[in-house]
Parts: C-alpha cells; structure tokens; sequence
C-alpha cells in the first residue's frame, strides 16, 4: 500500500478534533473483528493498491486527545496474496511517518490464521509537518481477509495502547 493522502488526511482529521477515552465495543461489519474503540469510530471504504492489486479496504478511525486508533481491514481474495499484503501494509505505516523498517514482533490475535507476518511494530517518525510521532501497528490475517491495527500520535499512553491491542479478537 502506498502512502496515500487520503490515509494522512483522515489520520490528521481525526486528530483534530477528539473526545477523551470512553472504550466501546465495537464489531466492524464484515469483518469478522471485536475490538475496543476509546471513542466512536467513523469509517471509509475505498479501492487501494496493495501488494500488487485493488483491494477494498475499509478504515474505521476515531481520535481521543492527540491519539489516533484505527483498523484496517480488507479480503485480498487469494491466500497467495496474504504475505505480501501484510508486508505491504507494514511497510506503507513506515513509509507514513517516514520511519525506518524494523522487523517487528511475532503476533498471536485470538481467531488470526497462522502467518510469518503477522506483526507488532513500534515505528517512530514525523508527521508532514515535522512533528515526532509514535506509531504501534498490528498486522495480521484470518483467511485471505488482512487487518492492520494502528495507535498513532506524539506519545501514546502505553496502558492505551495495550487495552485497545489486547482487545482484538476475530470471531471463529
């Protein structure tokens, strides 16, 4: 996926203007997720090329105080596609915030299917503007559906983070 400024611009918007945290379960249609939102998210549909191809992708995005929390979601189709989509998104939240590719952790979300990128990142970098930011991403996949879970912002409270990163489940 690459940088798009549909996706900074949505990111930045939803900065903007925020509540303060108040989690909420939140089932993103077809997706087959449980999460918790610490505000109401909205969401956008749209075509994106990623590894190679269209995919529908779907964001759901809210911002509590200068926080950012979203999720991603979208069906590559064929299971070959899978790996490279979850690099691709990976690479795309590095590239977003100019920051350098790291590895990443291995990942286990109750419900995922099996996959060697199925990832924690910790990404730090800047913001069109130069402003730092910190930006923890979760990329992972149940079938041929693959998710990215992201928390992005200046400082993100790291209870925050664990809650909403703790709370994704895939239904079986």
């Amino acid at each position: 996926m690459k940088t798009t400024p549909w996706t900074l611009a949505v990111v930045l918007a939803m900065a903007a203007c925020s509540p303060v945290e108040d989690w909420r379960e939140v089932r993103p249609a077809g997706s087959g997720a449980l999460l918790l939102f610490p505000c109401k998210p909205t969401s956008l549909t749209r075509p994106v090329a990623l590894a190679g191809a269209a995919v529908e992708l779907t964001l759901l995005a809210c911002a509590a105080g200068p926080t950012t929390y979203a999720l991603t979601h979208g069906d590559v189709v064929d299971p070959a596609r899978v790996t490279p989509a979850l690099q691709a998104l990976a690479a795309s939240a590095a590239a977003n915030i100019g920051a350098e590719p790291v590895s990443g952790e291995p990942l286990a979300v109750p419900g995922m299917t099996p996959n060697p990128y199925a990832r924690r990142w910790a990404l730090h970098g800047r913001l069109p503007d130069g402003s730092e930011v910190r930006e923890d991403v979760l990329t992972f996949a149940r079938g041929t559906r693959v998710f990215q879970a992201t928390v992005i912002g200046p400082a993100p409270a790291p209870e925050s983070v664990r809650v909403f990163f703790e709370s994704v489940k895939l239904a079986p």
